[in-house]
């Protein structure tokens, strides 16, 4: 992303003190207010998805209000441009989470280690462990193991949206950079780290492009070098491994995008390049580029997230 480490951080602080209740901004965006009360028959906090004791390797799990057999499941990824490893509990609980456990759905908010626990591709292998995780544990938890989503917002976005183009890819050579993509982590390896749909909101999704906006510059150490402890003219295969858009293929499920047109962080034309990639390899796909909306700010209104419901539900349904 385009802002340097430091005002990333501070930006962050920001957005988290202003506890906007639309969602947040700046690189940490997407922070609720602590007291967000959701409605659900069930709860787990801080549920260890990796046979570890780490922190970071840790979920919290909502079950909707109206009780079921089994539950569709969404993963939804806080954004913090990769910075935080504990904000699980800030993951939009009052926006995309409220919105998907009234519509019936299972929701996984993972923690995820930072870039400063590990570079790339750590946490996609998180992520993937979550996803293995929720069909290994489904009976346990409810979980319907034949619909799992990934969703999330700014550096979420970026991993929900990666977990998708990837999903089905364990290893693969990115021009000279060999990536696992899939790792060892946890206690259900054997199981399928693929997704059914992915939800992608305000993600940086081609870290070799962040300065495509209009007055939108690479900072001299941006979240990405910092992901990657490189920069783009060194290493320019290693932040395509990193980019979601390299892995588009008419194999990819099905993805929806929300972005503001006035993101000054992650630029829209970030969700543009995706949405015509996955157009062009025929993804079944569809966007919503919100005239008004920065980067969180202005976008989670009512009927935003009923677009994710209806796209979600018609993923699940085949209609």
């Amino acid at each position: 992303m385009k802002k340097t480490l430091l005002s990333a951080i501070l930006m962050g602080f920001a957005a988290f003190a202003s506890a906007q209740p639309q969602g947040g901004f700046g690189g940490f965006g997407g922070f609720q207010r602590p007291q967000v009360k959701l409605e659900t028959s069930q709860e787990w906090k801080d549920v260890n998805y990796a046979g570890d004791d780490q922190a970071f390797h840790t979920c919290d799990i909502y079950l909707p209000k109206k009780e079921a057999a089994s539950y569709p499941v969404v993963i939804h990824i806080y954004g913090s441009a990769w910075f935080s490893n504990n904000s699980k509990g800030a993951a939009d609980l009052g926006t995309i989470v409220k919105a998907l456990l009234d519509a019936g759905y299972a929701v996984v908010c993972p923690n995820h280690r930072s870039s400063g626990d590990a570079k790339w591709p750590a946490q996609i292998h998180d992520i993937r462990a979550v996803i293995r995780f929720v069909r290994g544990e489904a009976k346990k938890y409810k979980f319907d193991p034949s619909f799992v989503a990934t969703s999330g917002f700014s550096s979420g976005g970026h991993l929900a949206s990666t977990a998708a183009t990837t999903s089905g890819i364990k290893q693969t050579k990115v021009g000279t950079y060999d990536i696992d993509l899939e790792g060892t982590l946890g206690n259900y390896t054997k199981e399928s780290s693929a997704v059914n749909a992915a939800c992608d909101w305000s993600g940086p999704v081609d870290l070799t492009k962040m300065d495509c906006g209009p007055g939108m510059s690479m900072g001299a150490n941006s979240p990405e070098d910092v992901l990657l402890d490189s920069k783009l003219d060194k290493e320019p295969d290693k932040y395509r491994s990193l980019s979601a858009t390299y892995y588009v293929s008419k194999k990819n499920p099905p993805i929806i995008i929300f972005h503001g047109e006035k993101d000054n962080v992650v630029p829209c034309c970030q969700g543009k390049m995706f949405y015509e990639k996955l157009v062009e390899a025929g993804v079944k796909t569809e966007a919503t580029f919100v005239p008004e909306g920065g980067h969180g700010m202005g976008m989670y209104s009512e009927e935003n997230l009923q677009k994710m419901v209806n796209f979600l539900n018609s993923v699940r349904t085949g209609k």
